[in-house]
């Protein structure tokens, strides 16, 4: 039995004793505690004379769990969705039920124990699933039951995948690497190059992959059956991305003449609707922050200024959306003139790409590491973001120098207001290549929500506290 029969058999096997809990409880709820209407002796039926009906409903459930895809493998599907499909399947099974008992079973069958248990039911199936999928998600960010991926393409399409990966770790994908035609396709950050499409068949055997992504465009129609074909021999599942205007689905804007359905595209950016709650969040927030931590901020600037000559305020030009440079603030960590000694330090960068990071910099002050390490150097871009420069949330702010060498779909990452914070630095912070910033960044703009931007906040916290990835 391959893993994925046993996960299903096992689901299964749960949903059953879960079912026959429910309906069990539902039948303690209606006839000892009677919470809504008091039972009297006559209408009063014994568990053993709901036994048949019992095994009705647990086989009408499973049948309709499995007709509305509750059973269909998905590593990408929400819990809401999940819960909707339950729910769905459950109601359907109460009315069958209601129309049994109405027109076959005998009276002394209770209807509220039908809706107790389509309730009950609908509550402990989700909440057990909610529990399975974040006990899945813990394991999979420790590499536990991922599956091993090889992308075929490295186009938009392609990159799009990755992004959506590199972002989302808890779906349980390792992308080993990727393979493309164009020998100028090098690596993406951890997302390695290792080769051509007539190398795939190697690789899959070699590295142990159980799954292909082809990201191809559909123009390509006779290389993906190949490649689907040579996936099935092999033993590893193919699955291919349409590439309709290779885009998500979240960036096609639907619309019609007359009933003739026509396809858009819209801007990679966030919504009008989504920028103003976005705005409002941020002032609040950053206005608050200013007035708790303004005694922390007047202390470090002061021991700033008693440390080493110099300003207490480091102000630098940095670009935002569109382009449009800006003043951004920080405490500064580094001795008086450090942007001039950088050009002798650049053969001791660690970062890819158009970045300079160096871990043990030796232009930082003693107190500088300490507010680089903490992240309390960043305090001032409140100021940034309450004057609308910047965002709580977004994108790493870039200097002219660096986004002078963006490659073009690097560029997309200048779509919205830069952030103090953003789905790169939760993910990673410095320990992130160049390319998976940028990777994560266009993530966020394509699927930003305010609970998106919520959830990265508090993502955020621990982050700080602990130090990771911050130099």
């Amino acid at each position: 039995m391959n893993p994925r029969t046993r996960s299903l058999v096992f689901t299964v096997l749960l949903d059953v004793i879960l079912i026959n809990l429910s309906f069990a409880l539902a039948y303690y709820v209606r006839y000892e505690l009677e919470l809504f209407v008091p039972v009297s002796d006559e209408f009063f039926a014994p568990y053993t004379a709901y036994l048949p009906f019992q095994f009705a409903y647990t086989g009408l459930e499973l049948i309709f769990l499995g007709l509305d895809g509750v059973y269909t493998p998905r590593r990408g599907g929400s819990w809401l969705t999940e819960f909707s499909r339950i729910a769905n399947a459950t109601t359907t099974v109460g009315i069958i039920l209601f129309a049994a008992i109405f027109f076959i079973l005998p009276a002394v069958y209770s209807r509220g124990l039908i809706l107790e248990a389509v309730a009950i039911t609908v509550a402990v199936l989700s909440g057990a699933r909610g529990v399975r999928r974040m006990v899945e998600a813990r394991l999979r960010k420790r590499g536990v039951g991922v599956a091993r991926v090889i992308i075929v393409g490295a186009g938009e399409t392609g990159r799009a995948v990755m992004r959506a990966i590199a972002a989302r770790p808890e779906l349980g994908y390792q992308i080993v690497g990727f393979v493309d035609d164009d020998p100028g396709k090098g690596d993406l950050g951890r997302f390695k190059a290792l080769g051509e499409l007539d190398q795939l068949g190697t690789l899959i055997q070699t590295e142990r992959v159980g799954e292909v992504i082809i990201t191809l465009p559909s123009m390509y129609h006779r290389k993906i059956i190949g490649v689907v074909r040579a996936c099935e021999r092999l033993g590893a599942r193919a699955r291919v991305v349409p590439d309709l205007f290779q885009l998500s689905i979240s960036r096609v804007d639907v619309d019609d003449i007359a009933g003739i359905p026509l396809l858009g595209v819209k801007e990679a950016t966030i919504p009008r609707t989504g920028r103003l709650v976005k705005r409002a969040l941020d002032i609040f927030v950053s206005a608050l922050a200013l007035l708790i931590t303004s005694p922390i901020m007047l202390l470090i600037a002061i021991v700033v200024r008693l440390e080493s000559p110099g300003p207490a305020i480091f102000r630098q030009i940095r670009v935002g959306p569109r382009g449009r440079p800006f003043t951004i603030y920080k405490f500064r960590s580094m001795r008086q003139g450090a942007e001039e000694e950088q050009a002798q330090l650049r053969d001791r960068n660690e970062a890819s790409g158009p970045l300079f990071k160096i871990k043990d910099d030796p232009r930082f002050t003693r107190l500088g590491r300490f507010l680089r390490r903490a992240s309390l150097d960043e305090l001032p871009q409140f100021f940034n973001v309450l004057r609308g420069e910047m965002s709580l949330v977004g994108p790493r702010p870039g200097p002219p120098q660096e986004v002078a060498q963006y490659q073009p779909w690097h560029r997309q990452r200048l779509e919205v207001s830069p952030g103090i914070t953003g789905l790169w630095q939760v993910s990673g912070r410095s320990d992130l290549s160049f390319d998976e910033m940028c990777l994560l960044d266009i993530y966020y703009i394509e699927n930003w929500s305010l609970g998106l931007d919520l959830t990265i906040l508090l993502r955020t916290i621990p982050r700080v506290i602990l130090g990771d990835g911050a130099y």
